[in-house]
Protein backbone atom coordinates (compact mmCIF):
# COMPACT_ATOMS: atom_id res chain seq x y z
CA UNK A 1 0.00 0.00 0.00
CA UNK A 2 1.14 3.37 -1.19
CA UNK A 3 1.87 5.64 2.03
CA UNK A 4 3.42 9.00 0.66
CA UNK A 5 2.23 12.09 1.94
CA UNK A 6 0.13 14.45 -0.48
CA UNK A 7 1.85 17.91 -0.17
CA UNK A 8 0.40 21.29 -2.03
CA UNK A 9 2.75 23.53 -2.79
CA UNK A 10 1.70 26.98 -3.06
CA UNK A 11 3.18 29.66 -5.32
CA UNK A 12 5.68 31.22 -2.55
CA UNK A 13 7.50 27.92 -2.85
CA UNK A 14 8.41 27.17 -6.51
CA UNK A 15 8.85 31.10 -6.51
CA UNK A 16 11.86 30.34 -4.09
CA UNK A 17 13.80 28.12 -6.27
CA UNK A 18 15.02 31.12 -7.71
CA UNK A 19 15.18 33.60 -5.16
CA UNK A 20 18.71 34.77 -4.41
CA UNK A 21 17.91 37.52 -2.53
CA UNK A 22 16.56 35.37 -0.06
CA UNK A 23 19.65 32.55 0.17
CA UNK A 24 18.71 30.24 3.10
CA UNK A 25 14.74 30.30 2.06
CA UNK A 26 16.31 29.32 -1.83
CA UNK A 27 18.75 26.72 -0.43
CA UNK A 28 16.01 25.21 1.89
CA UNK A 29 13.55 25.25 -1.05
CA UNK A 30 16.30 23.74 -3.74
CA UNK A 31 16.36 20.87 -0.74
CA UNK A 32 13.50 20.11 -0.86
CA UNK A 33 12.96 20.28 -4.75
CA UNK A 34 15.69 17.77 -4.50
CA UNK A 35 13.20 15.24 -2.28
CA UNK A 36 10.23 15.89 -4.68
CA UNK A 37 12.34 14.60 -7.30
CA UNK A 38 12.76 11.42 -5.97
CA UNK A 39 8.68 10.71 -6.16
CA UNK A 40 8.94 9.98 -1.99
CA UNK A 41 5.53 12.58 -1.65
CA UNK A 42 2.80 13.15 -3.84
CA UNK A 43 3.23 17.29 -5.15
CA UNK A 44 -0.10 18.92 -5.50
CA UNK A 45 -0.79 22.16 -6.69
CA UNK A 46 -4.00 24.55 -7.78
CA UNK A 47 -4.91 26.47 -10.67
CA UNK A 48 -4.05 29.41 -8.53
CA UNK A 49 -0.60 28.43 -8.20
CA UNK A 50 0.07 27.79 -11.94
CA UNK A 51 -1.63 31.36 -12.58
CA UNK A 52 0.06 33.28 -10.56
CA UNK A 53 3.24 31.39 -11.80
CA UNK A 54 2.04 31.98 -15.51
CA UNK A 55 2.11 35.92 -14.43
CA UNK A 56 6.14 35.69 -13.49
CA UNK A 57 7.99 38.04 -15.10
CA UNK A 58 10.89 36.91 -17.75
CA UNK A 59 13.35 35.35 -17.68
CA UNK A 60 12.04 33.99 -13.91
CA UNK A 61 8.74 32.60 -15.18
CA UNK A 62 10.63 30.04 -17.52
CA UNK A 63 13.24 28.91 -14.81
CA UNK A 64 10.19 27.94 -12.55
CA UNK A 65 8.41 26.53 -15.53
CA UNK A 66 11.67 24.40 -15.86
CA UNK A 67 11.58 24.00 -12.07
CA UNK A 68 8.48 22.31 -12.57
CA UNK A 69 9.11 19.88 -15.41
CA UNK A 70 11.40 18.26 -12.55
CA UNK A 71 8.77 17.16 -10.56
CA UNK A 72 5.64 15.09 -11.28
CA UNK A 73 2.46 16.73 -9.48
CA UNK A 74 -1.12 16.49 -10.21
CA UNK A 75 -3.21 19.73 -10.82
CA UNK A 76 -6.26 20.14 -8.18
CA UNK A 77 -9.51 21.23 -9.75
CA UNK A 78 -10.61 24.57 -8.77
CA UNK A 79 -14.46 24.31 -8.11
CA UNK A 80 -17.50 25.42 -6.42
CA UNK A 81 -16.14 23.30 -3.32
CA UNK A 82 -12.90 25.02 -2.99
CA UNK A 83 -14.66 28.48 -3.55
CA UNK A 84 -17.07 28.18 -0.66
CA UNK A 85 -14.26 27.11 1.83
CA UNK A 86 -12.21 29.76 0.37
CA UNK A 87 -14.97 32.02 1.16
CA UNK A 88 -15.74 30.75 4.58
CA UNK A 89 -12.13 31.65 5.99
CA UNK A 90 -13.13 35.35 4.86
CA UNK A 91 -16.21 34.82 6.29
CA UNK A 92 -14.12 33.63 9.92
CA UNK A 93 -12.15 36.63 9.57
CA UNK A 94 -9.45 34.29 9.02
CA UNK A 95 -8.15 36.19 5.95
CA UNK A 96 -9.25 39.16 4.44
CA UNK A 97 -10.80 39.62 1.13
CA UNK A 98 -7.31 41.08 -0.56
CA UNK A 99 -6.07 38.00 0.35
CA UNK A 100 -8.62 35.52 -1.44
CA UNK A 101 -5.91 34.06 -3.37
CA UNK A 102 -4.44 32.77 -0.30
CA UNK A 103 -7.68 31.06 0.84
CA UNK A 104 -7.99 29.65 -2.57
CA UNK A 105 -4.58 27.70 -2.38
CA UNK A 106 -5.64 26.55 1.57
CA UNK A 107 -9.00 25.52 0.45
CA UNK A 108 -7.84 23.93 -3.05
CA UNK A 109 -5.30 21.73 -0.78
CA UNK A 110 -8.53 20.63 2.14
CA UNK A 111 -10.45 19.63 -0.77
CA UNK A 112 -7.95 17.93 -3.02
CA UNK A 113 -7.31 15.87 0.82
CA UNK A 114 -3.32 17.08 0.59
CA UNK A 115 -1.76 16.52 4.81
CA UNK A 116 0.53 19.13 4.32
CA UNK A 117 0.79 22.81 2.67
CA UNK A 118 3.58 23.89 2.37
CA UNK A 119 4.48 27.81 1.46
CA UNK A 120 6.81 30.79 2.49
CA UNK A 121 3.88 32.62 3.08
CA UNK A 122 4.56 33.67 6.47
CA UNK A 123 2.15 36.72 6.46
CA UNK A 124 -1.03 35.01 5.63
CA UNK A 125 -0.64 30.94 5.42
CA UNK A 126 2.16 30.54 8.05
CA UNK A 127 1.38 31.68 10.96
CA UNK A 128 -0.56 30.68 13.87
CA UNK A 129 -3.63 32.72 13.20
CA UNK A 130 -4.54 31.35 10.20
CA UNK A 131 -3.33 27.99 11.27
CA UNK A 132 -6.16 28.04 13.56
CA UNK A 133 -8.43 29.24 11.58
CA UNK A 134 -8.19 26.17 9.11
CA UNK A 135 -8.30 23.92 11.81
CA UNK A 136 -11.60 25.46 12.96
CA UNK A 137 -12.72 25.41 9.25
CA UNK A 138 -12.10 21.94 8.58
CA UNK A 139 -13.54 20.87 11.44
CA UNK A 140 -16.89 22.65 10.83
CA UNK A 141 -16.39 21.36 7.20
CA UNK A 142 -16.52 17.82 8.28
CA UNK A 143 -13.00 17.85 6.50
CA UNK A 144 -9.81 16.38 7.55
CA UNK A 145 -6.94 18.71 9.21
CA UNK A 146 -4.40 19.72 7.60
CA UNK A 147 -1.24 20.53 8.53
CA UNK A 148 0.11 23.79 7.46
CA UNK A 149 4.21 24.16 7.45
CA UNK A 150 6.97 25.85 5.82
CA UNK A 151 9.43 23.80 3.40
CA UNK A 152 12.37 23.61 6.05
CA UNK A 153 10.04 21.60 8.24
CA UNK A 154 9.83 18.92 5.55
CA UNK A 155 13.72 19.14 4.52
CA UNK A 156 14.75 19.06 8.27
CA UNK A 157 16.08 15.57 9.31
CA UNK A 158 16.25 14.52 6.13
CA UNK A 159 20.12 14.18 6.23
CA UNK A 160 20.82 13.17 9.71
Amino acid sequence: MENKLKIYLDTSVISHLDAPDASEKMADTLQLWKILKTGKHKVFLSQTTLDELAACPEPKGSRLAGFLDEIPYTKLPSNDTVMAIAEKFIDFGVLKQKNYADCLHIAAAIVGECDIILSWNFKHIVNHKTIVGVKAVTLLEGRREILIYAPSMLTGGEND
